[in-house]
């Protein structure tokens, strides 16, 4: 009894001093080793995308996984489009500084000493905006290139947009390895053969790169994760980059129809989110994340990595829809054709995805087209399943990376982020004082986020958004209804200066007045067939008064038409407007998805009275869905119908303004 006490103590301490020499050897290979870095970037994918941000439509068991081993950030910030999102990325600068403000990384670059600024603009234009870089500058040092001079081998995997021609691609960046398409945002299908043909130099008409076509109908996204996976194994035994970008869930919106067909059977039970292509898409890519954790298990390197999920703008509620104003001309023939035809059977009239509680989305510096998901996991650092309320950005991965590889920023570069290690580590705070977007584009703008106070600085009025300053706080107001500026003068004072600060700092190449503008002719007469700040006058004429326009009849129902009301019903219109005669005048409508005018229903008439008085007139449109062709209406068959404004708004607040009391003769 005793020999077989004695033996079972022996082995016994054997094992124990077995592993004491495994957990020292472990504790000695880690501390000299330095962690990978994995940033796994997805393409157009909100902050409401996903089951660990609160969506219960879309299936993302991953991504909730992923949260609950990581810190989870609720107010992560993005610029409203991809390019300089990505160019902050990898250069840790604000696009005001490096330049890249807009998603032209797809188009031929300009001369170097060619002027930032346009040397014209048209007369109906106030401003002269400088141009997008349409390229990453090669003067910038990227972290990438950084992390490879330590040791790391780099791989980039996925969309770049951020240079077209082959000087500008991710292997002059600092990646050793890469397997991307041009032009961005990558190839022309989701589904093999790709269309990107493997040399060459791109062209506007011609895709290239280094992607190869694999079996036919392969799906773009797994065979990225495929590619990404053999970078891992590849370099399991050393430091590694993976810089994995999604081309999902940007269009041309592939999708694998197994997936979509059971989302279509799907309702959301917050009566959001209903686009089952969209769906299918985040699937997918939930699918291609636990790949890639997975693999990461497997080797043992998931406790010496540093993950990062991430997006690089808010989730598309807009683009390239059926009924949009892109493609309504696409007809039989065209080359979008089927993907409209396919838009039309799984999502019908639906935007790709929908931000609510948030403010609309890409594209705009409200939170939908700012706010994204952000996960960041590095066990033993990071205290899983917690969160920050810290408002962070793109620029801030530059510094955290090389803070996390024990790496100091190269001599020279200018840095405008900040380390997020103390938030990670829940052991400081960021020393910033405000977070600041530049987007001087489609509505151009600026924004301040300082605390729970958010300033927009408009360049100037904008028919649907004619506050040139609206001020939001957001704990109170996360949707961005009410508009507190007038309110708060001290508040926007006061922000209004940081983003002066913020100008002058970053050298943001602020709009220029234009020399050729010409005040009438932005609201300049119109004919039958023209159009005047989006409203189009069939069977009529209209020309400008002292502080309005004037309608007069020329043909049986004359009315304004637009399709510049992209908002959601029930709408209401006012018109502010007289006539000597006054008369009965009606508003007609179809939504997105409509092809024509419903031969009944969808019209609303209203009165307007006899008179040289001013009248303001308001009609409740019970619009269901999403508007698509507005047709207004006039009683100004007998005598001219005088309009100084007409307006839409939404039931959160969202306007669509004509303003023509400014015009004259």
């Amino acid at each position: 009894m005793k020999r077989k006490l004695a033996t079972c103590l022996l082995v016994f301490a054997a094992g124990a001093m077995l592993t004491a020499c495994k957990n020292v050897f472990a504790t000695e290979h880690q501390s000299h080793t330095k962690p990978n870095i994995v940033l796994f970037l997805v393409d157009d994918m909100g902050w409401m995308d996903s089951e660990a941000y609160g969506s219960q439509y879309y299936e993302t068991p991953n991504m909730k996984r992923l949260a609950r081993q990581s810190m989870r950030f609720t107010d992560a910030y993005a610029v409203p489009l991809c390019s300089p999102t990505r160019a902050s990325i990898l250069s840790g600068q604000h696009s005001s500084r490096h330049r890249v403000t807009s998603a032209t990384g797809h188009r031929p670059a300009a001369p170097a000493d060619a002027s930032p600024y346009p040397a014209r603009a048209s007369p109906n234009q106030r401003f002269i905006y400088a141009n997008s870089k349409n390229y990453l500058d090669l003067d910038l040092v990227t972290f990438a290139e950084v992390l490879h001079g330590a040791g790391y081998r780099t791989g980039h995997f996925g969309k770049w947009h951020l240079g077209l021609s082959r000087r500008h691609w991710p292997e002059q960046h600092g990646f050793e390895v890469a397997f991307h398409a041009e032009p961005s945002p990558g190839p022309k299908s989701y589904f093999s053969p790709y269309g990107v043909h493997a040399s060459g130099e791109p062209s506007p008409r011609h895709h290239v790169g280094t992607i190869t076509d694999g079996p036919d109908g392969e799906y773009i996204t797994d065979r990225l994760t495929d590619e990404a996976i053999k970078f891992i194994e590849a370099n399991k035994d050393e430091p590694f980059f993976l810089n994995f970008w999604q081309f999902a869930v940007h269009g041309p919106w592939g999708h694998k129809e197994e997936y979509t067909k059971r989302f279509a059977e799907k309702a959301d039970p917050r009566g959001q989110q209903r686009n089952p292509i969209m769906a299918s898409m985040l699937k997918s890519v939930d699918e291609s994340l636990g790949r890639v954790t997975e693999k990461l298990d497997q080797l043992g390197l998931t406790d010496n990595t540093l993950f990062i999920f991430y997006s690089d703008n808010g989730g598309n509620t807009h683009s390239n829809v059926p009924g949009s104003r892109q493609i309504q001309n696409i007809k039989p023939g065209h080359p979008r054709w089927g993907f409209v035809q396919d838009w039309k059977k799984w999502a019908g009239d639906q935007p790709p995805t929908n931000n609510a509680p948030l403010r609309e989305g890409k594209g705009r510096i409200y939170e939908g087209g700012q706010r994204v998901p952000l996960m960041v996991r590095w066990p033993g650092q990071i205290e899983p399943g917690s969160s920050s309320d810290s408002v962070v950005g793109p620029i801030d991965l530059y510094p955290t990376i090389l803070a996390a590889a024990g790496l100091k920023k190269p001599a020279g570069h200018v840095l405008d982020g900040e380390s997020i290690i103390p938030i990670l580590k829940q052991t400081g705070r960021l020393k910033r004082q405000a977070y600041f977007t530049w987007f001087p584009h489609l509505v151009p703008a600026a924004s301040v986020r300082q605390g729970n106070w958010k300033l927009i600085r408009r360049f100037e009025p904008h028919s649907k958004y004619p506050e040139v300053r609206e001020l939001y706080n957001l704990k109170e107001d996360i949707g961005e209804t009410q508009n507190l500026a007038s309110k708060n003068p001290g508040k926007v004072k006061e922000l209004d200066a940081l983003i002066d600060q913020f100008v002058e700092e970053t050298g943001a190449l602020y709009p220029k007045p234009n020399p050729g503008y010409n005040a009438t002719s932005e609201n300049k007469p119109v004919g039958k067939s023209d159009s005047i700040a989006g409203l189009v006058a069939r069977k009529c004429k209209v020309v400008n008064a002292e502080g309005a326009i004037r309608v007069t009849g020329e043909g049986r129902l004359p009315f304004l038409g637009t399709a510049q009301v992209k908002f959601a019903g029930p709408l209401t219109m006012k018109l502010r407007g007289r006539s000597p005669t006054g008369g009965k005048g009606r508003v007609q409508w179809r939504t997105n998805g409509q092809d024509t005018f419903p031969e009944s229903g969808q019209v609303v008439s209203y009165d307007l009275p006899a008179g040289k008085t001013w009248r303001t007139v308001s009609v409740s449109l019970p619009i269901e869905g999403r508007a698509g062709v507005i047709r207004l209406y006039l009683p100004a068959e007998k005598a001219a119908v005088e309009l100084q404004s007409i307006e839409f708004v939404d039931k959160r607040g969202g306007k669509k303004v004509w303003d023509f009391s400014g015009l004259t003769p």
